[in-house]
């Protein structure tokens, strides 16, 4: 769903007014942005801006010093089944000693699904993310791609209507990076999976958004809103290649060499 059919309805995620203060020292100041059902939004910035403490906000794992963060209209009061956070080091979040299947069967086994439909359901799932017959390796038998893939797995899972993404391709070289960009525009567009991610790469946010949010730092707070208007497919060549894109990223570096200067 592009940004402008998500805006008919009421967002799905807002923040109000939003400030954080840890330990007497400002974190956030003043945040207020709003994120519609079924849009992929890429937030960028620099170096303490509030980029990941923004995606920890929403996904209740922090809690505002004041001002307000609704999820679905209703105030978010601490994680959700339904909102699913994909991290970085897919090295620390999957569990070393269980296989492939058995990670995902983990998830399964905590939202109650009847055993006897586990085995599908991890077929199935990990065909989506392509691990097609990767069920008994352990997460070190696995690359770094196959490893972020399986997290990836795992959480959709969940069935999330939710993805809060902390610069989940940052740690993979190019081609695999490339590859699971199209892999995850394609699983969320199918589920209609409303994504936040969190990126430092600004080709990366121009490709997968359909817009990106840009915040500045010293305190974390909203510096520019970007629709992303390059339409569906998209292609990793001649998508990269169009004036728009180059016009967007354009665009997007100026924000950050500003930002930082």
């Amino acid at each position: 769903m592009t940004a402008l059919a998500s805006a008919a309805k009421a967002p799905l995620i807002e923040l109000k007014n939003v400030n954080l203060a840890i330990n007497g020292k400002e974190i956030i100041r003043g945040l207020s942005l709003e994120v519609g059902h079924g849009e992929f939004v890429c937030v960028i910035g620099p170096s303490g801006c509030g980029k990941t403490t923004t995606l920890r906000l929403i996904a209740g794992l922090s809690t505002p010093t004041s001002g307000s963060v609704l999820y679905d209209s209703h105030p978010v009061r601490g994680p959700r089944q339904d909102v699913a956070v994909v991290f970085q080091d897919y090295g620390k979040a999957l569990l070393p000693w269980r296989t492939a299947e058995g990670n995902i069967r983990l998830v399964l086994t905590a939202l109650k699904i009847p055993r006897s439909e586990h085995k599908d359901r991890v077929n199935q799932l990990l065909s989506k993310v392509g691990l097609e017959g990767k069920n008994n390796s352990y997460p070190n038998e696995l690359s770094g791609g196959q490893q972020q893939r399986l997290q990836i797995a795992r959480c959709l899972a969940q069935e999330p209507r939710v993805l809060l993404m902390d610069e989940p391709f940052g740690a993979l070289d190019a081609m695999t990076r490339h590859a699971l960009q199209d892999e995850m525009q394609s699983i969320v567009a199918d589920a209609g999976t409303t994504v936040f991610f969190v990126t430092h790469d600004l080709e990366e946010a121009a490709y997968l958004g359909d817009r990106v949010i840009g915040l500045l730092a010293h305190p974390g707070r909203l510096g520019v809103t970007l629709d992303i208007d390059l339409g569906y497919p998209r292609d990793q060549l001649t998508t990269r290649e169009t004036p728009r894109f180059l016009q967007l990223r354009h665009t997007l570096f100026d924000f950050i060499k500003n930002a930082e200067s």
